[in-house]
């Protein structure tokens, strides 16, 4: 069995290098809008597709040929190989949403070039610099040689394990330097999962409520630096309307330093909240991981949720996304299993005891009484048990056996019995 881990580290590039690096993302950039340029004018014209075999052709062709390009070849080869192949996935991503139906929503704002949401963009000088080496870099003790560039820096926190497939330079817009290297680890024997089952919650208020009543609440990143974060943003706003109001609009690439600076505060900011995030997610996954064989998520609509002006911004904070996919690939890993619900299986609605569907319980309410068996539950513990349930052995076939979770078992009037619930449940089974 393989397996690909990539494994980041911080490099510390001198002047000259960064000098290199910089030269290095710029061709590589270059050509990926080339291409990208080259392919839409191919496919109106002729209505055929450029591929990345005809692209590189081309790039060796303009290389060779064309005097005008020749600052081409102070970049690596494979650098501006891999861009295009990057493009080339780009449009394999968006002729499988194409195909699938699965093409973003055009919006109130279209594109400024005309073209659908998901069709690939072209890159930009002020987005995070990324390129990539296939082969030729080495790792000795704490520094990196990276072709055309030369021995870099490296704190290495951790050994790298495996055969090196690529590794992955990237810088960031507060401009820190990073190298992620893919490797391949082969394993000898399948992982023996852990047993034990959990059923997880998300939300907003509590980040995940477990099925075995556990709640972790939700750390909110974003809303404790949110005002720091709007200084900033004003700081950064009126510098360049007093740099607008000056005349001193021309030259925007290069700017003045104080405007420089003010933005890179507020890439700081964004990237520390970014790190935090990361860090709670992998710690949090880890810990599930660990203790549960079995996890079993809710299908959550992440994109149409937000859409709610008034939940977006703690949506977008919470990044259920990512933490459902590192639980996934930890839990593949270690030879566990993952399951998703319905997304429309009314979880929070049905009572987890005996079954009954409470069609009145609204957005607001954190806990209800089930009118049928008079349990009471928390709306979130509640929704995760019955997530449990629907995706083991299906909500009616687990209520069947008459099972209460412990909250409920103690909260239930002494009048109302496991019999006479069993006979409520089994009358409500037939409505459904």
């Amino acid at each position: 069995m393989t397996q690909l881990k990539a494994f980041k580290f911080r490099i510390y590039p001198t002047e000259d290098q960064r000098a290199e690096l910089a030269i290095q993302f710029g061709h590589a950039r270059f050509v990926y809008n080339a291409a990208l340029d080259l392919r839409k004018d191919v496919y109106f014209a002729s209505k055929e597709t450029f591929g990345y075999e005809s692209c590189t052709n081309a790039l060796a062709s303009v290389k060779k040929n064309n005097a005008d390009l020749d600052w081409l070849n102070q970049a690596d080869s494979q650098v501006l190989q891999q861009s295009l192949k990057d493009l080339d996935k780009a449009f394999d991503r968006y002729f499988d949403m194409c195909r699938e139906g699965t093409l973003p929503k055009p919006g109130k704002k279209p594109r400024k070039d005309g073209m659908p949401k998901g069709y690939p963009k072209f890159h930009s000088k002020h987005d995070d610099q990324s390129i990539r080496y296939p082969q030729r870099f080495k790792i000795k003790h704490a520094s990196i040689y990276l072709p055309k560039v030369g021995w870099v820096k490296l704190v290495k926190h951790c050994a790298v394990k495996g055969t090196p497939r690529s590794a992955t330079v990237s810088k960031a817009k507060s401009g820190k330097y990073f190298v992620s290297i893919l490797c391949a680890i082969k394993t000898k024997y399948k992982p023996t999962p852990v047993e034990g089952e959990i059923g997880i919650d998300l939300g907003l208020i509590d980040f995940v409520s477990l099925s075995n009543e556990d709640k972790i609440p939700a750390p909110k990143f974003y809303r404790h630096v949110e005002r720091t974060l709007k200084i900033r943003q004003r700081r950064l706003s009126r510098k360049l309307e007093t740099k607008k109001a000056n005349d001193l609009w021309i030259n925007r690439d290069k700017g003045d330093k104080s405007i420089k600076k003010a933005a890179q505060r507020i890439s700081a900011t964004h990237e520390k909240i970014k790190n935090q995030r990361l860090d709670f997610h992998h710690q949090l996954s880890r810990k599930l991981v660990n203790q549960y064989g079995l996890i079993a998520f809710e299908s959550l609509n992440v994109k149409g949720m937000m859409q709610n002006g008034h939940l977006a911004k703690s949506i977008g904070d919470a990044g259920w996304t990512q933490f459902v996919n590192f639980v996934t690939y930890k839990q593949t890993w270690a030879g566990g299993e993952i399951k998703h619900a319905d997304r429309f299986f009314p979880s929070s609605k049905l009572c987890s005891d005996c079954g009954h569907k409470n069609t009145s319980l609204k957005q607001h309410q954190r806990g209800w009484v089930c009118s049928n068996c008079a349990a009471i539950h928390d709306r979130d513990t509640n929704a995760a048990i019955n997530i449990l349930k629907q995706t083991t052995a299906g909500a009616a076939e687990s209520n069947a056996v008459g099972h209460m979770s412990s909250s409920s078992r103690h909260s239930a009037p002494e009048q109302v019995q496991p019999h006479e619930q069993l006979s409520l449940f089994a009358l409500e089974a037939n409505v459904l």
